[in-house]
């Protein structure tokens, strides 16, 4: 990973779960989460960035200005020393009372100069080429650049992260007042994150933001004591969500879900709640007709659970994620294949009990698999392999880290399959040099994960050279990943990004 510029100040970055966050406010709002990409993609969104050089010669040698030249990329530092006074609000559209914002006029240089720093036509190509990090600071530079950020086009992709402390302002007098949260409706965000909160909390987001009603389609409550009052008032009050998270809440009940899920949801996703069993599943399949994507990590499911999918979800659901599920077996993957018969998606991570058996099943009945999870299912062996090469011919993402049975043999079965993007193999401790000499036929691989397998040597590793058309390339806690060799794929895979 290249190192930032100097003058460049590099935003905290957390790549595993996409969380970026954004300089603390007086009004504590602001985090934002990007949920797109592969872990190596977000943290790209994280590096400084590349500026292109569409300003004027004149404006190229003024380090005065709070702008970026044709030489160097925008420096943050730079920026945060023309910001708003401490005072100032991130995330609204005025600034605090005694505070205020260097206006146009007020910038430096002459008057053509200080036109051209406000230009709207030349902001708007420009902001394009920042992080969600960067647009948040250069929005405190003057007010004709928030004009220019708030537009919702620059925002797109981006969920904002509020705790609960952050969601009031303690007054004078110690009583607490709900943040304003219109500069989150003026960007247009049509989804939360909330850490933490409670029923009143819920209630006082949904009054307090314009959008809630209507205009909110997706919502993750996180570590929260929502109950399964605060959950039907929610669902009942905005009308708008189609996607819902619940995670770490364990306050509601399966009854929760019986009295609160509505039809128009059609992305679900439920972990780490202690109440979900078997019984969420049934309300889940009944409530749900039009649900496309589920995600659940739930320790107490079995395979029952995975028999009440009527025929509504076969048509519709596309995309199932069953991590952790402990408790689920081959018997459950039997009753899942053939209720779901149109998954594109499919997890089985942590499912510990599954074997070959239970993944013969899946390649011979999902044919339209694209992506298929099977890390941490320590039953699985080559065989299970050898069955996913000969019928999942549409497969282009394969992930079975820790996967620890698997050995070279394995691999020889998947270099057949020519349409495999992305291939993760990570800790997979029995994979060695000559199980490498497999995959260097397969030229539709982009990505490649090799993390954590202790017997590849230099030499080994020496040989994917011949990918030319990778893009990323894994090799963390790789004995065999040497600085020399990091040298020599910078100068034979110069495309591909190789994590160390």
């Amino acid at each position: 990973m290249s190192n930032p510029r100097n003058g460049d100040t590099k935003p905290p970055c957390l790549p595993r779960n996409g969380l970026v966050k954004i300089p603390t406010q007086p009004n504590g709002l602001g985090s934002a989460s990007i949920t797109k990409g592969t872990p190596a993609v977000k943290n790209r969104l994280c590096q400084p960035s590349s500026v292109p050089a569409i300003l004027s010669p004149a404006l190229a040698h003024r380090s005065d200005l709070p702008i970026p030249s044709l030489a160097s990329p925008l420096s943050l530092a730079t920026l945060a020393s023309v910001s708003s006074p401490p005072g100032a609000s991130l995330v609204g559209l005025t600034t605090s009372e005694g505070s205020e914002q260097p206006s146009p006029e007020r910038l430096p240089g002459s008057p053509s100069e200080r036109q051209l720093a406000v230009d709207e036509k030349i902001l708007n190509r420009l902001f394009w080429y920042f992080s969600a990090c960067e647009k948040c600071v250069l929005a405190q530079v003057c007010k004709a650049w928030r004009r220019v950020l708030y537009q919702p086009k620059f925002w797109v992709g981006l969920t904002p992260v509020l705790h609960t402390k952050e969601l009031y302002n303690i007054l004078p007098g110690g009583e607490k007042e709900f943040v304003s949260l219109q500069g989150f409706a003026v960007r247009g965000f049509d989804g939360f994150c909330l850490v933490g909160v409670s029923d009143l909390d819920i209630c006082e987001f949904i009054d307090n933001y314009p959008l809630s009603k209507k205009g909110v389609k997706s919502m993750s409550l996180k570590r929260s004591t929502i109950t399964d009052a605060g959950l039907e008032v929610m669902l009942e009050q905005m009308q708008g969500v189609v996607r819902l998270e619940l995670s770490g809440c364990n306050d509601f009940t399966e009854a929760g879900l019986w009295s609160s899920l509505n039809a128009r949801i059609t992305a679900l996703s439920v972990s780490d709640c202690i109440n979900v069993a078997d019984d969420a599943i049934a309300a889940i399949s009944q409530l749900l007709p039009n649900l496309t994507e589920l995600n659940l990590q739930a320790y107490h499911v079995t395979d029952t659970a995975l028999a009440y999918f009527t025929a509504k979800q076969g048509y519709t659901t596309h995309t199932l994620r069953l991590n952790s599920c402990w408790e689920i077996t081959n018997h459950g993957v039997v009753n899942m294949v053939h209720s779901l018969p149109n998954l594109s998606v499919l997890s089985l991570s942590g499912c510990s009990k599954v074997t070959d058996d239970g993944v013969e099943l899946v390649a011979e009945n999902l044919r339209k698999l694209r992506s298929l999870d099977l890390s941490w299912c320590p039953r699985i062996t080559d065989m299970a392999l050898e069955y996913i090469a000969c019928d999942l011919h549409k497969l282009e993402e394969l992930v079975l880290d820790r996967c620890v049975r698997i050995t070279d043999t394995g691999l020889s079965y998947l270099s057949t399959m020519s349409s495999l993007r992305s291939l993760y193999l990570r800790w997979c401790c029995q994979v060695q040099d000559f199980g490498l000499k497999h995959l260097l036929g397969m030229g539709s691989l982009r990505l490649l994960s090799l993390a954590g397998c202790p017997l590849l040597t230099t030499t080994g590793l020496s040989g994917l050279v011949q990918l030319q058309e990778l893009e990323e390339l894994e090799l963390t806690n790789c004995p065999g990943a040497t600085p020399e060799l990091f040298k020599y794929f910078s100068q034979h895979l110069p495309c591909c990004m190789v994590i160390e």
